[in-house]
């Protein structure tokens, strides 16, 4: 039963790769949920983030970033980020102020207009650009789109971040709580977990190993002494990208488990024993049979 006057909805974040989308999702919900990186195409899985306060419960849907397919799983995430649109109470729409309007802002834009949706503008990064700059950019993109809403914000630095969330509860219905005021997340501890490794890859290897990786849990229990031990194995494309990521004398593949470690202690709020493997699925993002294994075609 919804308690009186409570509101709860669902709302989607969407935009082009890079724009800070996960940044946006652990800034509200206040620990790291989502994986962030500068490089693009970071997010593949809708990730749901939950806010609760005393009035009302929002869920956040943090979609794959919208972009030019180059492999089945980039039609995966394409597909994903659209269908979310038709699931949800407002949509955010997050632009990049330093970048300035693109190519791929105008693509979203036009999938917005096929939907009754409210879509709110969130132009982030507004920390990076003096505020005179700002005024242009609402103009331009006013006059693509009708916006319910536009509200500048950094989402690294949470400046704004409050008057962006009062916006979206003006769109929200009377509704129940849908998940325990302390829960953060619908995803299980170990899809948290494996994106909590792969995101120490993707800041370790820069270039040298793109997004041909894919991590997963194939182990996680509690032992009798109380510590929690995690066997992750982390899946790469061709031999010469396992020999980068396990580095000289395994020294990369053990600053990747010292980082992610940390990262899954604060998560856990226990302590950590990680062991990782490396192993090669050749064009494993072109694989229908090893996309579900990874589980990439759940909400397809």
């Amino acid at each position: 039963m919804a308690k009186p006057s409570y509101k709860s909805g669902f709302v989607a974040i969407v935009g082009r790769p890079n724009v800070g989308k996960s940044t946006l999702m652990n800034q509200v919900i206040g620990q790291k949920i989502a994986i962030m990186s500068d490089k693009p195409q970071t997010t593949r899985n809708k990730i749901h983030g939950v806010y609760t306060t005393d009035h009302n419960q929002i869920v956040f849907l943090d979609t794959p970033g919208i972009h030019k397919r180059q492999s089945k799983l980039g039609d995966f995430m394409n597909k994903t980020a659209l269908n979310t649109l038709k699931e949800v109470e407002a949509v955010l729409f997050l632009a990049d102020t330093s970048e300035g309007f693109g190519g791929g802002d105008r693509f979203i834009i036009e999938q917005l207009k096929d939907i009754k949706t409210p879509v709110i503008l969130v132009l982030n990064k507004i920390d990076k650009v003096e505020p005179e700059a700002l005024l242009p950019m609402i103009e331009q993109y006013s006059k693509l789109h009708q916006f319910a809403e536009i509200v500048p914000i950094s989402a690294l630095n949470g400046n704004n971040v409050n008057t962006l969330l009062q916006q979206v509860e003006k769109y929200l219905p009377e509704g129940p709580q849908y998940y325990p005021a302390d829960q953060i997340t619908d995803h299980p501890e170990q899809f948290v977990c494996a994106e909590l490794v792969r995101e120490k890859i993707l800041h370790m290897t820069r270039e040298e190993v793109p997004h041909s990786i894919a991590v997963t849990i194939e182990d996680m229990h509690v032992q009798e002494n109380g510590v929690v031990h995690i066997s992750a194995v982390i899946f790469v494309e061709r031999d010469s990208q396992k020999g980068i990521i396990i580095g000289k004398q395994g020294a990369l593949l053990k600053e990747v488990g010292k980082q992610a470690r940390q990262d899954i202690q604060n998560l856990l709020g226990s302590k950590i024993f990680l062991e990782l493997w490396v192993k090669v699925k050749k064009d494993w993002r072109n694989q229908d049979r090893v996309l579900r294994d990874l589980g990439f075609h759940r909400d397809a």
